[in-house]
Protein backbone atom coordinates (compact mmCIF):
# COMPACT_ATOMS: atom_id res chain seq x y z
CA UNK A 1 0.00 0.00 0.00
CA UNK A 2 1.44 3.37 -1.00
CA UNK A 3 1.28 6.60 1.01
CA UNK A 4 -1.61 7.93 -1.09
CA UNK A 5 -3.83 4.97 -0.20
CA UNK A 6 -2.90 5.21 3.48
CA UNK A 7 -3.86 8.89 3.56
CA UNK A 8 -7.25 8.00 2.06
CA UNK A 9 -8.18 5.55 4.81
CA UNK A 10 -11.29 6.76 6.63
CA UNK A 11 -13.55 5.42 9.36
CA UNK A 12 -16.87 6.70 10.67
CA UNK A 13 -17.21 6.47 14.46
CA UNK A 14 -20.76 5.66 15.48
CA UNK A 15 -20.60 3.08 18.28
CA UNK A 16 -21.35 5.22 21.31
CA UNK A 17 -21.07 8.48 23.18
CA UNK A 18 -19.47 9.76 26.36
CA UNK A 19 -20.79 12.75 28.26
CA UNK A 20 -20.55 14.27 31.70
CA UNK A 21 -24.05 13.15 32.67
CA UNK A 22 -23.62 9.45 32.02
CA UNK A 23 -19.94 9.00 32.94
CA UNK A 24 -18.87 8.03 36.44
CA UNK A 25 -17.58 10.69 38.84
CA UNK A 26 -14.66 8.39 39.69
CA UNK A 27 -12.34 7.37 36.82
CA UNK A 28 -11.75 3.89 38.22
CA UNK A 29 -15.48 3.22 38.16
CA UNK A 30 -15.67 4.49 34.58
CA UNK A 31 -12.74 2.31 33.56
CA UNK A 32 -14.23 -0.78 35.20
CA UNK A 33 -17.51 -0.12 33.35
CA UNK A 34 -15.73 0.06 29.99
CA UNK A 35 -13.53 -2.94 30.75
CA UNK A 36 -16.58 -5.03 31.65
CA UNK A 37 -18.19 -4.00 28.35
CA UNK A 38 -15.02 -4.95 26.46
CA UNK A 39 -15.07 -8.35 28.17
CA UNK A 40 -18.78 -8.82 27.45
CA UNK A 41 -18.13 -8.00 23.78
CA UNK A 42 -15.54 -10.80 23.73
CA UNK A 43 -12.90 -8.56 22.22
CA UNK A 44 -9.49 -10.13 21.56
CA UNK A 45 -7.08 -9.40 24.43
CA UNK A 46 -9.31 -6.82 26.17
CA UNK A 47 -6.67 -6.47 28.92
CA UNK A 48 -3.86 -5.60 26.49
CA UNK A 49 -2.39 -2.15 27.08
CA UNK A 50 0.45 -0.16 25.59
CA UNK A 51 3.04 0.82 28.21
CA UNK A 52 5.21 3.88 27.54
CA UNK A 53 8.38 4.52 29.54
CA UNK A 54 11.31 6.92 29.19
CA UNK A 55 14.97 5.97 29.51
CA UNK A 56 17.78 7.94 31.10
CA UNK A 57 18.62 9.22 27.60
CA UNK A 58 15.20 10.89 27.41
CA UNK A 59 13.99 8.59 24.63
CA UNK A 60 10.51 7.07 25.02
CA UNK A 61 9.73 3.45 24.23
CA UNK A 62 6.51 1.47 24.06
CA UNK A 63 5.42 -2.15 24.21
CA UNK A 64 2.20 -4.09 24.86
CA UNK A 65 1.72 -5.68 28.28
CA UNK A 66 -1.30 -7.30 29.94
CA UNK A 67 -3.36 -5.85 32.77
CA UNK A 68 -3.27 -8.37 35.62
CA UNK A 69 -4.57 -6.38 38.60
CA UNK A 70 -6.85 -3.41 39.18
CA UNK A 71 -8.07 -1.72 42.34
CA UNK A 72 -8.12 1.65 44.09
CA UNK A 73 -4.33 1.50 44.50
CA UNK A 74 -3.63 1.29 40.79
CA UNK A 75 -3.06 -0.85 37.70
CA UNK A 76 -0.76 -3.89 37.80
CA UNK A 77 1.24 -5.84 35.24
CA UNK A 78 4.14 -8.29 35.58
CA UNK A 79 7.47 -8.49 33.82
CA UNK A 80 11.19 -9.13 34.00
CA UNK A 81 12.73 -6.31 36.07
CA UNK A 82 15.93 -6.58 33.99
CA UNK A 83 14.10 -5.94 30.69
CA UNK A 84 14.30 -2.57 28.96
CA UNK A 85 11.04 -1.42 30.52
CA UNK A 86 12.15 -2.64 33.93
CA UNK A 87 15.44 -0.76 33.72
CA UNK A 88 13.73 2.39 32.47
CA UNK A 89 11.16 2.29 35.26
CA UNK A 90 13.91 1.79 37.83
CA UNK A 91 15.63 4.94 36.57
CA UNK A 92 12.49 6.98 35.86
CA UNK A 93 9.47 5.56 37.75
CA UNK A 94 6.71 7.26 35.78
CA UNK A 95 4.77 5.80 32.86
CA UNK A 96 1.73 6.06 30.61
CA UNK A 97 -0.71 3.30 29.69
CA UNK A 98 -3.15 3.13 26.81
CA UNK A 99 -6.02 0.74 26.13
CA UNK A 100 -7.46 0.73 22.60
CA UNK A 101 -10.69 -1.19 22.21
CA UNK A 102 -10.99 -0.78 18.45
CA UNK A 103 -14.33 -2.52 18.03
CA UNK A 104 -15.96 -0.25 20.63
CA UNK A 105 -14.18 2.84 19.25
CA UNK A 106 -12.74 3.61 22.67
CA UNK A 107 -9.36 4.60 24.06
CA UNK A 108 -8.33 5.01 27.71
CA UNK A 109 -5.07 6.78 28.60
CA UNK A 110 -3.61 6.70 32.11
CA UNK A 111 -0.51 8.42 33.49
CA UNK A 112 1.18 8.24 36.86
CA UNK A 113 4.01 7.16 39.07
CA UNK A 114 5.07 3.51 39.12
CA UNK A 115 6.19 1.28 41.99
CA UNK A 116 6.97 -2.41 42.34
CA UNK A 117 4.30 -4.66 43.79
CA UNK A 118 5.06 -6.38 47.09
CA UNK A 119 6.92 -9.69 47.12
CA UNK A 120 3.73 -11.32 48.40
CA UNK A 121 1.69 -10.03 45.43
CA UNK A 122 4.34 -11.06 42.92
CA UNK A 123 4.67 -14.51 44.49
CA UNK A 124 0.91 -15.07 44.47
CA UNK A 125 0.56 -14.16 40.80
CA UNK A 126 3.67 -16.07 39.73
CA UNK A 127 2.42 -19.30 41.31
CA UNK A 128 -0.98 -18.89 39.62
CA UNK A 129 0.65 -19.04 36.17
CA UNK A 130 0.88 -22.23 34.07
CA UNK A 131 4.07 -24.22 34.55
CA UNK A 132 5.48 -23.38 31.11
CA UNK A 133 5.04 -19.66 31.82
CA UNK A 134 6.83 -20.00 35.16
CA UNK A 135 9.73 -21.80 33.49
CA UNK A 136 9.71 -19.20 30.72
CA UNK A 137 10.34 -16.46 33.28
CA UNK A 138 13.60 -18.23 34.13
CA UNK A 139 14.46 -19.15 30.53
CA UNK A 140 14.21 -15.73 28.88
CA UNK A 141 16.89 -13.06 29.47
CA UNK A 142 14.33 -10.48 28.34
CA UNK A 143 15.53 -7.68 26.04
CA UNK A 144 19.04 -9.16 25.77
CA UNK A 145 20.58 -10.27 22.48
CA UNK A 146 20.52 -14.05 21.96
CA UNK A 147 21.97 -16.08 19.10
CA UNK A 148 18.81 -18.06 18.29
CA UNK A 149 15.54 -19.43 19.63
CA UNK A 150 17.46 -22.57 20.55
CA UNK A 151 18.90 -20.63 23.50
CA UNK A 152 15.41 -20.20 24.95
CA UNK A 153 14.48 -23.83 24.36
CA UNK A 154 17.70 -25.03 25.99
CA UNK A 155 17.20 -22.70 28.96
CA UNK A 156 13.63 -23.89 29.45
CA UNK A 157 14.79 -27.50 29.41
CA UNK A 158 17.59 -26.75 31.88
CA UNK A 159 15.30 -25.03 34.36
CA UNK A 160 12.64 -27.71 33.85
CA UNK A 161 15.13 -30.31 35.05
CA UNK A 162 16.30 -28.06 37.88
CA UNK A 163 12.90 -27.10 39.27
CA UNK A 164 10.59 -29.88 37.99
CA UNK A 165 7.01 -28.87 38.84
CA UNK A 166 7.83 -26.21 41.43
CA UNK A 167 9.89 -23.35 40.00
CA UNK A 168 10.16 -20.45 42.48
CA UNK A 169 9.64 -16.86 41.38
CA UNK A 170 12.89 -15.53 39.87
CA UNK A 171 14.36 -12.63 41.86
CA UNK A 172 14.37 -10.55 38.67
CA UNK A 173 10.66 -11.07 37.94
CA UNK A 174 7.63 -9.38 39.51
CA UNK A 175 4.95 -6.77 39.27
CA UNK A 176 4.68 -3.05 38.71
CA UNK A 177 1.79 -0.87 39.80
CA UNK A 178 0.95 2.43 38.13
CA UNK A 179 -0.63 4.91 40.56
CA UNK A 180 -2.99 6.96 38.36
CA UNK A 181 -2.60 10.72 38.44
CA UNK A 182 -4.43 11.42 35.18
CA UNK A 183 -7.06 9.51 33.23
CA UNK A 184 -8.50 10.26 29.81
CA UNK A 185 -11.44 8.51 28.17
CA UNK A 186 -11.96 8.84 24.41
CA UNK A 187 -15.08 7.77 22.57
CA UNK A 188 -15.15 8.01 18.78
CA UNK A 189 -17.97 10.14 17.34
CA UNK A 190 -19.14 11.19 13.89
CA UNK A 191 -17.45 13.98 11.92
CA UNK A 192 -14.31 13.58 14.07
CA UNK A 193 -16.09 15.42 16.89
CA UNK A 194 -14.96 12.81 19.39
CA UNK A 195 -15.79 12.78 23.08
CA UNK A 196 -12.82 13.22 25.44
CA UNK A 197 -13.14 13.36 29.23
CA UNK A 198 -10.10 13.96 31.44
CA UNK A 199 -9.95 13.20 35.16
CA UNK A 200 -7.33 14.78 37.44
CA UNK A 201 -7.18 14.78 41.26
CA UNK A 202 -8.86 17.69 43.01
CA UNK A 203 -7.32 19.43 45.96
CA UNK A 204 -8.54 17.62 49.05
CA UNK A 205 -10.32 14.61 47.57
CA UNK A 206 -12.19 13.42 44.54
CA UNK A 207 -11.55 13.97 40.86
CA UNK A 208 -12.00 16.92 38.53
CA UNK A 209 -13.75 15.83 35.32
CA UNK A 210 -13.25 18.04 32.27
CA UNK A 211 -14.16 17.80 28.59
CA UNK A 212 -11.33 18.24 26.08
CA UNK A 213 -11.66 19.27 22.47
CA UNK A 214 -10.98 16.35 20.11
Amino acid sequence: MDAHHIADLRKNYEQGELDETHSAANPLAQFERWLEQALAAQLPEPNAMTLATVGVDGRPSTRVVLLKGLDARGIVWYTNYESRKGRELAANPVAALQFHWVELERVVRIEGRVEKTSNEESDAYFHSRPLDSRLGAWASPQSQVITSRAVLVANAAKFGVRFALSPPRPPHWGGFRLLPERWEFWQGRRSRLHDRLRYTPQTGSGWLRERLAP
